[in-house]
């Protein structure tokens, strides 16, 4: 078969992003933050870009002032040198002595030593500084100490131990020392366990609580001991009539002591996190002034960009010229990357106006009268309203933040689905879930209520939901089941 070579003609369609879009894009998605970085790192490569300050902008120099008989007074480098020349003629040396001779207040400046950069502290210890501490601190042995930083530098930051028996062997030839013997290890995790925060160190939650409980001062044959120790599974699975049988105490002696084991810490290294609080910054302010609501961008901390006029001159003088020198594409380049900049951040707060000016308006019962009126709205809805596409409209939602009067709310709280019901339209899934909540909150806590109760008391209200969706709607607001939820006691 031999092969043949002939010409085609073939028509298709495809989408090819700009650099301008893709830049807009990338904008619109971000936060008030990340754009603070862009803008703020834009300024500092592009010479073109400057920022526009707040006063009068004066393109020309201005002319000398004259006096009245019409002589120019004195220009402000003469000035200078008469000021530098009448400083020359001071003794300063002689003046600052004679202020400290006659001064009543006695010298007691003593010079000490700064104090260096590596002994300062830049961030709050950790976890794992903390227990690193207490080891260097402690007595152990060279072999011990090297064993209690392997499990140390394996700890979860809640304190648990995640690195076994095996691993932490291999770590030690790894090291190139000699294996660690069970024994060795065995010492280290016994001294690790034994440091502050109480039950940290241990592989299981089991083995945690009973070091905590040995901390608190429990006798080994307490019942709080015994509890966690012999009957860990009929404590889990609340079978508390079955562990008061088998303790033989009664029922009422057991809820002490149970409420004692709740009351331990879970994640022992909880209390050294360095987790830090985030704080909002709203992107959008809804005021009501005069019964009706009025759209404020918050623009606070975001520079006013303009093109510098010097180079603006420039590519005007370079115009005549045919030929381009590598600085004048240079300088175009940057024109053209600084203009699209501009473009891109303003057609960013012409879409955020927009889409918030549409929430608003469908969500008008909301701001009136509260959470209980909030209507079911995706992205759809706001889109077709604005006649932008849904991508747009969901990049101009994420990461970002509303405050009305109602208080401050992330602009995707507004998007939910709606739940059917039999009279008036849908119901928003945030007045439902609130609706659960109420209902839980108000049960009773030895017959709590289940999924399927749940439902049948929603639907006795004519909302239409099956079970599965009250059980994620529950899950969703960190509330228990009913069999974790039921108190014995």
């Amino acid at each position: 078969m031999a092969l043949e070579q002939k010409l085609s003609l073939k028509l298709h369609q495809r989408l090819v992003m700009t650099p301008s879009l893709q830049q807009a894009i990338k904008l619109l998605q971000m936060t008030r933050m990340e754009l603070e970085g862009a803008v703020s790192q834009e300024l500092e490569e592009n010479p073109v870009l400057e920022e526009q300050e707040d006063g009068p902008e004066e393109e020309e120099t201005p002319e000398p002032e004259t006096a009245a008989d019409g002589t120019p007074e004195e220009s402000a480098a003469e000035a200078e040198v008469a000021e530098r020349e009448s400083m020359e003629d001071i003794d300063i040396e002689a003046y600052f002595r004679d202020y400290i001779e006659s001064s009543s207040t006695p010298n007691n400046y003593e010079e000490r030593e700064a104090t260096g950069l590596e002994n300062r502290v830049t961030r709050e210890p950790d976890l794992y500084d903390h227990l690193l501490w207490q080891l260097h601190m402690s007595e152990a042995d060279p072999a011990t100490r090297q064993i209690g930083e392997l499990l140390i530098g394996n700890l979860e930051p809640d304190g648990f131990l995640v690195a076994t028996l095996e691993e932490i062997k291999a770590m030690g030839n790894e090291n190139g020392t000699k294996q660690f013997s069970d024994e060795q290890i065995e010492a280290a995790e016994q001294l690790l366990q034994s440091f502050d925060p109480p039950g940290v160190g241990c592989r299981t939650l089991r083995e945690s609580l009973l070091i905590q409980l040995d901390f608190a001062g429990e006798e080994e044959d307490s019942l709080a001991m015994v509890i966690v120790r012999d009957h860990w599974e009929l404590f889990l699975k609340r079978h508390f009539q079955a562990l008061a049988k088998t303790l033989v105490v009664p029922l009422r002696d057991l809820e002490p002591i149970v409420e004692a084991i709740r009351c331990l810490e879970t994640h022992p290294g909880r209390r050294f996190s360095t987790e830090r609080t985030h704080y909002v910054e709203p992107d959008v302010l809804i005021v009501k002034l005069d019964g009706e609501y009025v759209i404020q961008l918050n623009d606070d901390g975001l520079p006013r960009l303009r093109v510098s006029h010097h180079y603006r001159r420039l590519l005007q003088q370079w115009r005549s010229g045919k030929r381009q020198s590598e600085a004048q594409q240079y300088v175009k380049e940057k024109m053209r990357s600084a203009i699209w900049l501009i473009k891109s951040l303003d057609q960013r707060q012409r879409t955020i106006y927009k889409v918030a000016e549409s929430i608003v308006r469908q969500q008008r019962d909301f701001l009136d009268r509260g959470l209980d009126h909030l209507r079911p709205m995706v992205l759809r809805d706001v889109a077709d309203d604005i006649d932008m596409h849904e991508s747009t409209v969901s990049r101009v939602v994420s990461n970002k933040y509303i405050h009305t009067p109602r208080g401050l709310f992330p602009m995707k709280f507004f998007f939910h689905s709606g739940i059917d019901r039999e009279y008036g339209e849908s119901i928003s899934s945030l007045i439902v879930k609130r609706k659960i909540g109420a209902l839980i909150q108000g049960e009773q806590p030895k017959r709590p209520l289940s999924d399927s109760e749940l439902m049948r008391a929603l639907n006795r209200e004519g909302i239409h939901i099956a079970r599965r969706t009250v059980a994620k709607y529950r899950d969703e607001l960190g509330i228990a089941s009913s069999t974790d939820r039921k108190q014995i006691f």
